[in-house]
């Protein structure tokens, strides 16, 4: 055994893995995250939101609403000036690899997981109090497209538990005013999303679709918006992951931290 493999056996040994869970080295200031080996894992879309809300204002306190395994809150604690970030999890089992990757990181004081229905947050949390919300959120309607076997990828995936609306008019009200609400989702969604955002006051104030390669249309879009703010939007130019042969581009490349 290397002493690689010493060290993530000592690790796994400290962190009371279990038979399913696994950890994945972020390659991004030594951090690393602990998922499920068969379970739902994070993606890109959440690596591009937690770079695109890293200019939030220095000694914020954060949200992030579908918190999953923690990527999204993990990377923003090293990559922004927050105070605080509170994740919000429904799934008992996610929740505790969460709350492990944040004590294997030493993040125990900036970044705490709630074990809630987001629909309960206000038993835990003042309205407006809060600087700024994240939220990749489950993008596909109830009822709508193929059903995953597995009940925590389709958790993740549909709006079984809370649903876009529910989302939005739930970090209306936490937020304080002029606070930030960044969100990713599919552009199949945009004018339910612009509609919400309207009706509860979260006015979108900037947007970047993201395009798989330079010709190909958009299927993903990351946008902020602010707490009454004013109607006028930046549409920035479009983020492209993938070159012609497949690699990923300089920007990207840059987001990952591999250049």
């Amino acid at each position: 055994m290397n002493l690689h493999e010493k060290n993530k056996y000592a690790i796994m040994k400290i962190m009371e893995l279990l038979e399913n869970e696994r950890i994945d080295d972020l390659e991004f200031n030594n951090l690393k995250i602990i998922q499920n080996k068969n379970g739902f894992c994070f993606g890109i879309d959440s690596v591009l939101l937690s770079d695109y809300a890293k200019n939030l204002k220095k000694q914020s306190k954060v949200v992030d609403i579908g918190t999953g395994t923690g990527i999204i809150g993990i990377l923003l604690c090293a990559k922004s000036r927050l105070k605080t970030i509170t994740g919000i999890e429904i799934q008992e089992e996610v929740a505790k690899m969460a709350e492990k990757s944040i004590k294997l990181n030493n993040l125990q004081e900036q970044f705490n997981i709630l074990n809630i229905n987001i629909k309960e947050v206000f038993n835990y949390l003042e309205p407006n109090t809060i600087d700024c919300i994240v939220t990749n959120p489950p993008y596909i309607k109830l009822n709508t497209g193929a059903r995953n076997i597995e009940n925590s990828k389709f958790i993740s995936r549909h709006e079984a538990e809370c649903n876009l609306e529910d989302i939005i008019k739930i970090s209306y009200k936490l937020l304080k005013s002029n606070g930030e609400f960044y969100m990713i989702h599919r552009t199949e969604r945009l004018a339910d999303i612009m509609y919400l955002l309207r009706k509860y006051r979260l006015e979108a104030k900037q947007m970047r679709f993201v395009q798989s390669k330079q010709n190909l249309s958009p299927n993903l879009i990351l946008l902020k918006s602010i707490k009454n703010g004013g109607n006028s939007v930046k549409i920035d130019k479009p983020l492209i992951i993938y070159n012609e042969d497949g690699t990923y581009t300089e920007e990207v490349k840059k987001i990952y931290n591999k250049r």
